[in-house]
């Protein structure tokens, strides 16, 4: 199982750097766009849509509405990109209320079409805020900080908790997690932004203040995935990835941190 789980983890991280670093915009912009598909597809499990028709519709839904608010966005007055990155914020708070009330807050929530709405309030947003990133000056950098901020929140996480976790942070949501953790989290992302400011000779703290935040929500971006398996009595949301489990157990924290990160990013351009 270690073996399958790293092969898949290189296999993984080998295309993604290859399409981020080698490739334009656009084929970007069609590899996200697939990454979205089947994190949908999943989506579509967690909300009990069995049918592959049901599940089939969920996504082509999904993708017609991103496409719709790129377009309106880019021609219209009516919603601009910052609004709809202030909309995910707000929805990130939400679930966080909604993670801390589990399982009383189901009664908001275990409705199907509740369900779909929130998988949508997910999804979109990080899936536009992927591609404005990469169509961004310095887009390919903003992109690999993103990821590399999750994963170092992840990573500190898991070796803080495991070492030091006393306290959960969540135990009828994700038994595992620990404050701890996330402390660790925050440290091992510091670092990483620490490092990041010098080598893109940046200011430090305009940095931490973008990097923090993100690595913060993200978490949230975890528990909310395991709140919704943990209803549905799943272990992992697919089986499409050996050794990892499914796409959206991969990018569960990035759905979260992205568009935060991205609303960072063009508030700091803005003011510093």
């Amino acid at each position: 199982m270690l073996k399958q789980r790293i092969i898949t983890a290189v296999v993984l991280a080998a295309v993604f750097i290859g399409v981020l670093l080698f490739c334009p915009p656009q084929i970007f912009a069609v590899f996200v766009v697939i990454v979205a598909a089947a994190a949908a597809w999943e989506w579509a499990n967690l909300c009990h849509l069995i049918q592959r028709k049901a599940r089939l519709a969920y996504v082509g839904a999904m993708l017609a509405l991103a496409v719709g608010f790129w377009l309106l966005m880019r021609n219209s007055a009516l919603l601009s990109f910052q609004q709809l990155l202030l909309v995910a914020c707000v929805w990130w708070a939400v679930a966080l209320l909604l993670v801390q009330g589990y399982p009383s807050s189901v009664v908001f929530w275990q409705g199907r079409w509740v369900r779909m709405l929130m998988g949508l309030l997910v999804l979109i947003p990080c899936l536009l805020s992927l591609v404005y990133l990469r169509f961004s000056a310095g887009g390919q950098f903003m992109v690999i900080g993103v990821v590399l901020l999750v994963a170092a929140a992840d990573i500190g996480a898991y070796f803080s908790g495991r070492t030091l976790g006393r306290h959960k942070l969540a135990p009828r949501v994700s038994p595992g997690k620990s404050w701890e953790g996330v402390a660790g989290g925050l440290v091992a992302v510091t670092l990483l932004g620490l490092l990041y400011a010098f080598a893109r000779d940046m200011d430090v703290r305009v940095v931490l203040a973008i990097m923090l935040p993100s690595a913060l929500v993200s978490v949230v971006g975890d528990l909310l995935e395991s709140m919704l398996k943990r209803f549905r009595g799943i272990k992992d949301s697919g089986q499409l990835l050996p050794g990892h489990g499914g796409v959206l157990d991969r990018i569960d924290g990035l759905t979260a941190a992205v568009p935060v990160f991205t609303l960072a990013v063009i508030t700091a351009e803005r003011f510093w």
